[in-house]
Order: C-alpha cells, then structure tokens, then sequence
C-alpha cells in the first residue's frame, strides 16, 4: 500500500510538470520595447499614465475619499506635504507593460523632494529623481540607478502633464508623459556628456 501511494505521489508530480510543460498556468508575454534613437546617440523612451484611470494608489493627508477606499494615510506633521502614487504604466502603444510610483515631498522638515521609480517586470527598474521646480510644465531630473536591463544606463527623464481635449472630460483629466533619456554608461564621454545632452 506504502509503494503504491509513494508511486502516485512520484507520478502525480511527474505529470503536473509535464502539463506545465505544455500547458503554461501563466502565460507571460512581452510588449515590444518602443525605442527612438536620440540625435545625441543615446536612446529615447516615452512612458504614460493616464489619470485617472490608471491611478491605482493615492496616499495624501486630508483625502475625502482614499485610493483605495479605507486606506489610512499616516496624519502625522512628518508626513505632511507628502503625496504617494502608483500607477499602472503604459507605452506608447497604450498597453500596460508594469507599474511605476510618484512620490512628492514638500515640507520644511523633508524640503522638495519629486521622485520616480518605473517597474517594467520583463526588463528591469528605475530610480528617477526630478526638479521639483517645473519649467513651463516639465520637469526634468537624472536616471540615478537602475536593475536588470537598466543597470548599466545613465540618463535623464523628464515628466510632463498633458492635459485631455477629449469632449467627455469625465473620462479623462489627461496623462502624465515621461519621457526617458539613456545610454549606456561606458559610452558617456569622461564628463557625462553625450551630445548635448549631460548624463551624471
């Protein structure tokens, strides 16, 4: 009886991952990367999100009604002028292809702080830091550092709002464009420069 139910258990097991051989539980795919060459040398990308249907966290002091609902954002004078975001993030082909976080800091304890961190699963991370100062809507910031596909680039990005011309503006307040920089770091001449660009 032992040998018997030892058997099932080997065979069981033998066929689960042979199904899953054939038949993936999770079918995984990659959305092609849409990369511009910039006349610097360096390669360009642009990421959207699109407010507010892609917002899926909104952390802020005095919230009527928090993302998501219950959510309990901390009232304490630390954490105030703090706002935290994450987003579902596009390309630009208007498919999801990972997540990103926005987080917005302006206190006199913390001072003005803007940074990013862009995850594409298939590809790797970013670590963004910006100006909180907007030039004429953007604002631009460097790439500080990266995982995967990213780790060995150096770059710039920078995010502007694009408000909606759409005649329904229940659907849409607009999007939030972020439009990446990059090349890889051993190509940056000694200075950090690429072109016109500046790379650190």
């Amino acid at each position: 009886m032992i040998k018997t139910f030892i058997t099932g258990i080997i065979l069981g097991v033998a066929a689960v991952f042979t199904a899953l051989h054939f038949v993936p539980a999770v079918d995984l795919s990659r959305e092609i990367s849409i990369i511009s060459i910039s006349p610097n040398g360096g390669n360009s990308e642009a990421f959207y999100v699109n407010i507010p249907a892609d917002r899926i966290m909104l952390g802020a002091q005095g919230q009527s009604e928090p993302l998501p609902a219950g959510m309990l954002w901390p009232e304490h004078a630390l954490m105030e002028g703090t706002r935290a975001e994450i987003f579902k993030l596009r390309n630009a082909n208007d498919a999801v292809i990972g997540v990103a976080s926005r987080v917005a800091i302006q206190n006199e304890s913390l001072g003005d702080v803007v940074e990013w961190v862009l995850h594409l699963p298939a590809r790797g991370s970013l670590f963004v830091t910006l100006d909180p100062a907007a030039d004429e809507g953007r604002r631009s910031g460097d790439i500080r550092t990266g995982t995967r596909e990213f780790e060995e680039l150096v770059g710039v990005m920078s995010e502007r709002w694009i408000a909606s011309d759409s005649a329904d503006e229940g659907l849409a307040d607009g999007k939030i464009e972020l439009l990446t920089t990059y090349i890889a770091a051993t190509q940056a001449a000694p200075d950090g420069s690429v072109g016109d660009e500046v790379f650190e």
